[in-house]
């Protein structure tokens, strides 16, 4: 095995102990898929009330004597399997409510809060924790995109910065004024620098001024050099391009297995199919959808959003139904959207069922026992749905954008000859696309045995984090020795 390599991963969140999406389950697979390949990750996080909690054995080892208003102390231990460092400093983080704000709404002082927490990521990387001095520092999304100006602009440092950017859509945006309180210095307010229209790009910051950017599938890296898909950063994306890299996402088939999954009503192998019934009965129940093991059952597992394409889904419903398939949507996200899910499971009862809001076992219930899973997102960096789709014997039925279309394998004529086939995918994202790949879908369910072979085709296929994780590996080896060199 290599030498092994320090790498610091810095993150808003990570699972098991505090998510909101599918950043966090990345940032919680990583380090576990990277100590195969000789790298020792450790990751820093916000010490919110959750955190703080869980963490184990925790020791003071750096100290700051104020951080935007107060002492503050990064401490080490280790929680759910995770090495951490934590930023504790309650006056940022020991609040009620999400990571990103509480029941009014955003918190006011995320940019200072998040500011913090890179501003501590440098630290750490200056040698500021003697026991843990890291090679590379992987800064996830905007939340920590002010890792690599504080390296670049706050004095040397050993370490060399990896951004990766998890969704281009959300890039934190904070007045010109609070440059001198992040510590900034007024050169770096420059499009080569921090500035990103006129105002403190945190986002813009980290794939500006890191040594590397990577995003979360190669067809998403793709999608962003475009001028629709760059949300008004192709100027930096493009002056970038060199140094951008798309790695595919995985999921962490520990927590996702239905073999050994305690949330499922029946386990169940790719040997043994026929035990997943028992899951499409309790979805069925839980949902209040009318109990026939021979309708098709269409799960959904999303947020509520435009982006998801959940409007498109509204549309769609008549045509899903018309087949006499039934849905068991779960998810919250826009309120017109609930709103409307709420109202298409009271006018079609019995075949139509939504629950509001997020439950992560009832999550794996309906990986579980859906027929098939539907992602009809207008853009999707990775998507971690259709993965554990394909893991649990669901069809993901999906969008051709992003990782969506570089993780499943569209059941054309030709991909079904050839026995490639895994799944369903439509393009342009469009309502009437999208009818028409449920209606695809529901001729492929009339034909069970060669949906058996879908469905087994799907269950063999490798959407774990080995390959991905070999990748990461690679890249990081490659800065560091850049570096070194």
């Amino acid at each position: 095995m290599p030498t092994e390599l320090r790498v610091l991963s810095v993150a808003a969140e990570a699972f098991p102990l505090i998510k909101t999406g599918g950043l966090a389950d990345v940032v919680g697979a990583l380090p576990g898929a990277l100590a195969a390949e000789g790298v020792d990750m450790r990751t820093l996080l916000p010490g919110y009330p959750a955190v703080m909690s869980a963490l184990q054995d925790a020791a003071s080892v750096h100290s700051f004597a104020s951080l935007h208003g107060a002492p503050a102390r990064v401490l080490a231990g280790h929680a759910a399997g995770l090495k951490l460092f934590v930023l504790d400093a309650p006056h940022l983080y020991s609040r009620p409510g999400g990571p990103y704000g509480g029941p009014h709404g955003e918190w006011p002082d995320n940019g200072l809060r998040f500011a913090a927490l890179a501003f501590a990521a440098a630290a750490i990387a200056r040698g500021g924790v003697n026991a843990f001095v890291p090679d590379v520092v992987q800064a996830h999304d905007w939340h920590a995109g002010l890792v690599p100006a504080y390296l670049r602009y706050g004095g040397a440092a050993n370490a060399r910065s990896v951004f990766t950017i998890h969704n281009l859509a959300y890039q934190g945006q904070y007045p010109r004024e609070m440059l001198e309180t992040l510590g900034l210095p007024p050169e770096s307010f420059t499009q080569d620098g921090v500035e990103s229209y006129g105002a403190i790009g945190y986002l813009k910051a980290g794939i500006a001024l890191a040594d590397r950017v990577t995003t979360v599938s190669p067809s998403y890296a793709a999608e962003i050099l475009t001028a629709e898909g760059s949300m008004g950063l192709g100027h930096v994306l493009h002056r970038r391009s060199g140094a951008l890299t798309g790695i595919l996402n995985g999921i962490d088939e520990t927590l996702w297995n239905p073999a050994t999954d305690e949330y499922l009503a029946s386990r169940f192998t790719v040997a043994d199919l026929d035990a997943r019934a028992g899951n499409k009965t309790a979805i069925q129940q839980r949902f209040g959808l009318e109990a026939n093991p021979t309708v098709m059952l269409i799960g959904i597992v999303s947020r509520l959003t435009w982006q998801k394409g959940m409007d498109l889904l509204l549309g769609a419903l008549p045509v899903l139904l018309r087949g006499g398939a039934q849905l068991a949507l779960l998810g919250s996200g826009d309120q017109e959207l609930e709103r409307g899910f709420a109202e298409a499971a009271h006018r079609y009862p019995g075949r139509v069922g939504a629950w509001i809001g997020y439950d992560e076992p009832l999550a794996h219930l309906v990986q579980g026992g859906a027929d098939a899973i539907l992602v009809p997102s207008r853009f999707e960096p990775c998507g971690l749905t259709q993965l554990a789709a394909l893991r649990y014997g669901a069809l993901p039925v999906v969008a051709r954008v992003g990782g969506l279309g570089d993780s499943v394998v569209d059941a054309s004529a030709v991909n079904l000859a050839s026995g490639a086939a895994t799944g369903v995918q439509f393009s342009p994202v469009t309502r009437e696309q999208l009818e028409s790949a449920l209606e695809r879908a529901h001729a492929l369910w009339r034909d069970q045995l060669q949906w058996r072979r879908i469905q087994t085709r799907g269950m063999r296929t490798d959407v774990g984090w080995s390959e991905s994780a070999k990748h990461y590996a690679r890249l990081f080896r490659d800065v560091a020795d850049a570096h070194s060199g």
